[in-house]
């Protein structure tokens, strides 16, 4: 099969090269890249479809130039000025004039060449009920009668070391060949040093889970004095690095071997601005609980524990991990605010949740940071141990179906459970928090207005102007938003259960008929019911010209989602797989007309 494939395809000729030397024992040979470097192609340099994102034309070759080229141990790096004549924007409307200017647009852009490893790691194969980031190849021979799709998950390779190899076996903790190392930029800050590299070792315990001590380390970078070879460049180095930007964010991308999956350099990038976004975040979801967040500028400590769940949470992505969003509805609303309950576990069983902070916590709960803040969750560790625990003895197939009995023997325990984001099943939403949505949105909606009234107290700057009030409002009522959003999605909502053949009951399950009723019932309240507390005066009358009304924006935009074509359809489909348990499309007409007085008439869309 393997010649047949070979005889029936081609690989791409990305580009050719003349030879103009070889070594003295012509194992190696010189190229001349020269041109190819300062010109303009899809390897090195931009890919068509992020041209057209950018807007961006042809090159400009008498502005662009090649800045360096720097060889390490096991990569090469090339960084060039890359000048492009900038497209305008297309027109709004049809038959009018492109908008917006042309000109130039002028890139700094790394390329990396990167040699793979001799010999590929031993692959795992990926699994929807626990999910990793993933590579993919076609396999011919997987299936007899056709051609299979196989994705491996991508992982560091973590071995026990060969004289530690029995230890493993009886399952004492060993350290492995090779730890992850994820060093600290030395342009960081000093002050969240310290934070950062506490967010990598967080990851411990995870690992010890699947048999490794010390597989995890966060480290300072060696000085120039202690070890002048070293470079962040250099691809055997995994990092952290500080990002002076106004972008509120932070990322955690990986280079993998596409051969396995195996991961061999990460570059975390934590942007300065990202401690905007937390103070918002913070602030909002959990200032009526911790009074430390009661103010506009957080104390170093705080902004530094913040930071600490940031670091923790991208060096998750960076071990192989993408978001479960579902995590945190395996958690009964009322334990989120069980204070010896929810110190101990968590508000979520994954920091990868876009869990944040737990928002549902009443101020009389008297909650403190451990159960706000997310954390190395239960999912996480069972997820490491599933990824990294080394299985041997066994061949391909049968540590298949070794891993299987693993998923399967821990399936009915939620907390363990990966979801999957889809935007039907009212479990895996961003932002969610507990087992109900409904439920959840009352208390934060109670947290809301409670902090309303409060804010330009906080956030009264001496001498400054109402830039922190006005971000901070827009957020909330953002946050709003989101939680109204959550409870949306339980009408027409399906749950999706990923399993194998050898598991019992449905994999789509329509969300119960009274829970969508008191999806419906929560948006006249809280929604359609004009909500007015969010109507401040005094602070709007500081941040907003009244031409402005979001709360009636948002109204047109849930009926709107209320009504559209998919979540119609899906109530009518489920009422005719199911009709005696659906939620019909007529189910609440007599109240809704009742209610609908609430909504603005000068903003009921005509398809009302």
């Amino acid at each position: 099969m393997y010649k047949t494939v070979q005889n029936s395809n081609i690989q791409p000729i990305a580009a050719a090269f003349d030879i103009k030397a070889y070594s003295k024992d012509s194992t190696g040979s010189v190229i001349e890249m020269t041109d190819y470097i300062n010109g303009d192609n899809d390897i090195l340099f931009f890919a068509p479809s992020y041209k057209t994102m950018l807007r961006i034309g042809s090159l400009q070759n008498d502005k662009s130039y090649i800045v360096d080229v720097r060889a390490y141990p096991i990569n090469t790096e090339i960084r060039t000025v890359k000048t492009y004549a900038k497209t305008p924007a297309p027109s709004p409307m049809p038959g009018m004039m492109p908008s917006g200017p042309a000109g130039n647009a002028t890139f700094e852009l790394n390329s990396s060449i990167v040699l793979l490893p001799k010999v590929p790691m031993k692959p795992r194969f990926y699994d929807d009920r626990v999910a990793y980031f993933t590579t993919e190849y076609t396999d011919y021979d997987a299936d007899p009668q056709g051609v299979k799709d196989i994705s491996m998950v991508t992982r560091w390779r973590l071995e026990p070391k060969d004289e530690d190899l029995e230890k493993f076996k009886r399952g004492e903790l060993v350290e492995p060949k090779k730890p992850i190392i994820y060093y600290i930029d030395p342009a960081t800050p000093a002050k969240w040093v310290p934070y950062l590299m506490q967010g990598v070792n967080d990851w411990q315990k995870a690992f010890e889970k699947a048999g490794f001590k010390n597989a995890i380390l966060g480290k300072l970078a060696p000085t120039r004095q202690e070890d002048s070879t070293w470079s962040l460049e250099d691809a055997r180095f995994s990092a952290i690095v500080y990002k002076p930007s106004d972008i509120p964010n932070a990322m955690g991308p990986h280079v993998h071997d596409p051969r396995s999956g195996e991961i061999m350099e990460s570059h975390i990038n934590w942007y300065h601005n990202v401690m905007r976004l937390l103070r918002n975040w913070y602030l909002i979801q959990a200032a009526p609980s911790d009074p430390k967040a009661r103010k506009a500028q957080f104390d170093d400590e705080l902004m530094g524990q913040l930071i600490r769940f940031v670091s923790s949470h991208e060096v998750g992505h960076t071990l192989g991990l993408p978001h479960n969003m579902g995590s945190s509805a395996a958690v009964p609303v009322e334990k989120l605010r069980d204070k010896a309950w929810v110190e101990a576990n968590g508000h979520t069983p994954s920091i990868m949740d876009y869990a944040r902070f737990n928002y549902v916590a009443q101020p009389e709960d008297k909650i403190s940071e451990v159960g706000l803040f997310p954390r190395i969750g239960d999912y996480d560790i069972w997820s490491i141990e599933w990824g990294y625990k080394p299985i041997y003895g066994q061949t391909e197939e049968q540590e298949k179906q070794t891993l299987n009995q693993w998923v399967t023997s821990r399936f009915s325990d939620g907390r363990l459970r990966f979801l999957h984001i889809d935007g039907i099943d009212p479990r895996a939403q961003m932002e969610c928090l507990g087992d109900n949505n409904m439920k959840a949105g009352e208390y934060v909606i109670k947290n809301l207005k409670w902090i309303v009234p409060q804010l330009q107290g906080w956030l009264n700057e001496k001498g400054e102007n109402y830039q922190n009030l006005n971000d901070v409002y827009n957020e909330l009522v953002s946050q709003y938003q989101r939680y109204v959003g959550h409870v949306v999605t339980n009408i027409g909502g399906i749950f999706t259960d990923y399993k194998t053949t050898d598991q019992e009951g449905p994999v789509y399950t329509v969300v119960p008929r009274a829970q969508q009723k008191d999806a419906m019932a929560f948006l006249q309240k809280q929604l359609f019911t004009t909500p007015t507390w969010l109507l401040d005066k005094s602070i709007l009358d500081r941040i907003s010209s009244p031409v402005n009304d979001r709360l009636s924006q948002l109204q047109d935009q849930v009926l709107g989602s209320l009504l559209s074509t998919g979540r119609l359809q899906r109530l009518s489909n489920s009422a005719n797989r199911d009709a005696a348990n659906a939620y019909r499309l007529d189910e609440d007409r007599k109240s809704t007309r009742l209610n609908s007085s609430h909504i603005p008439l000068s903003r009921m869309p005509s398809s009302a």
